[in-house]
C-alpha cells in the first residue's frame, strides 16, 4: 500500500495542531507587518512558520492580491440596514471610511446564514479589501471559514469566537437596567431577550439575570422569551409573558423597538406603563424619547461602535494585531420606570 494522503495545510489545521485562533494564524501568515508592529509573539509566530512549512502551506492568492492591488473598497452585512441601530452604525462606518479614503458597500443578510454566505462571496467578487460584519451569529463556523480564506475582517454589534469585535459592554448594560429595576423595589420581572443566536441577546439578558441573583433574587427561565428585535417581538414576548406570571411588575426588552412592542401588550392587558409596569429598552433610539409614557433605556455607542470598527479593520489591513473592543453602555432613566414599589 503507498503512503496514505496527507491532508491538505489550511490555517485552521496548522491553528489546531498551535492550539492557537484561525485569525491568529491568518494574520501570520497571509497579513503584512507594518513597520513597529507584530501579528503575534515572536515565539508564536514562528512556531506557526515552522509548521507551516513543514505542511506546505501555500497563501491564498486571492488574500494576497487583496493586499498588493488595493481597491480602498470595504464590505459591510448587516441583517438589514432598515433597522434604525443598524442604520445608525453604517453611518459611524461610512464616516470614518471617508476619513480614511475608503468606500464602502453595504448589503443585508436578514439574519439568513445562507444569505450571509452569498453575499459575501458577492462582496469578495467586487475585490474588497476587508469586510465588516454586523450579523455575526455566535455559531461561529461560517467565520472562521472566512478567516481562514485569509481575508482580513471585523465584527460590529456582536461578537463570535475570537474573531476581532467592536461591541457595547452588553452584560454591563444588562447590570445596568437590573440594578435600576431592583433599587426601586422591583423582584418579579420578565426579559424579552431577542434572538437567541445574537451575542446582544446572550449577554445583555445574562448581564441583567446575573445581577438579579447577586441581589439575591432569581430570575426564572420561564420569565425569559425569546422574540425578534422589533416591535411585533416584543408585543409577542410581553404577551406571553404575562400570560406565564401575570404578576411580573417590571419588562426588560433587550432593543428599544421590543420595548415598544411591550407597551401593546400591556395596554391590552389593563395595565399601565410606568405606573403598574416598568419598562426598560436597550439603545435608546431617538423615539423612545417620545413615546407617550417615554421608555427607560439603556445607551450604546451605535455610531461609535461603527467609526471604531473602520479604525480597526485598517489597523488589520496595515498589519497591526488588535484587540476586540467593549464600549461602556449609559443607563437613561424616564417615566416608563419611574416609580417605587
Amino acid at each position: 500500500m503507498g503512503n496514505p494522503k496527507k491532508p491538505r495545510a489550511t490555517l485552521r489545521l496548522i491553528a489546531d495542531e498551535l492550539g492557537v485562533h484561525v485569525s491568529t494564524v491568518s494574520r501570520v501568515l497571509n497579513g503584512t507587518s507594518a513597520p513597529g508592529t507584530r501579528t503575534a509573539s515572536a515565539a508564536t509566530a514562528e512556531r506557526i512558520r515552522t509548521l507551516a512549512d513543514s505542511l506546505g502551506y501555500r497563501p491564498n492568492l486571492h488574500a494576497a492580491s487583496l493586499r498588493t492591488n488595493r481597491t480602498n473598497l470595504i464590505g459591510v452585512l448587516v441583517p438589514r440596514l432598515s433597522d434604525y441601530v443598524l442604520a445608525t452604525i453604517y453611518e459611524g462606518i461610512e464616516e470614518a471610511a471617508e476619513e480614511s479614503g475608503l468606500s464602502t458597500f453595504v448589503t443585508n443578510s436578514l439574519d439568513n446564514p445562507e444569505n450571509q454566505s452569498t453575499r459575501t462571496e458577492m462582496l469578495l467578487a467586487r475585490n474588497v479589501d476587508g469586510l465588516i460584519f454586523g450579523d455575526a451569529h455566535l455559531d461561529h463556523r461560517f467565520l472562521d471559514g472566512v478567516a481562514e480564506r485569509g481575508t482580513p475582517f471585523v465584527l460590529v454589534s456582536r461578537r463570535a469566537g475570537g474573531h476581532p469585535s467592536v461591541t457595547c459592554d452588553d452584560c454591563a448594560g444588562g447590570a445596568l437596567a437590573a440594578e435600576h429595576l431592583l433599587a426601586r423595589g422591583h423582584r418579579r420581572v420578565g426579559v424579552i431577550a431577542g434572538l437567541p443566536f445574537a451575542s446582544t441577546t446572550v449577554d445583555r439578558t445574562s448581564g441583567f439575570v446575573d445581577a438579579f441573583a447577586r441581589a439575591g433574587h432569581a430570575v426564572p427561565a420561564d420569565d425569559i422569551v425569546y422574540t425578534g428585535f422589533d416591535a411585533a417581538g416584543g408585543r409577542q414576548g410581553a404577551t406571553a409573558l404575562l400570560e406565564r406570571s401575570p404578576d411580573l411588575t417590571a419588562i426588560f426588552a433587550t432593543n428599544d423597538f421590543a420595548a415598544i412592542g411591550a407597551y401593546g401588550a400591556l395596554r391590552d392587558a389593563g395595565r399601565e406603563v410606568g405606573r403598574d409596569v416598568a419598562v426598560i429598552g436597550y439603545n435608546d433610539v431617538p423615539l423612545a424619547a417620545e413615546m407617550t409614557v417615554a421608555l427607560t433605556t439603556v445607551r450604546s455607542p451605535m455610531h461609535a461602535m461603527g467609526r471604531e470598527s473602520v479604525r480597526m479593520l485598517v489597523s488589520i489591513l496595515g498589519g497591526t494585531e488588535v484587540d476586540s473592543e467593549r464600549l461602556a453602555p449609559e443607563l437613561v432613566p424616564r417615566a416608563s420606570s419611574d416609580f417605587t414599589l
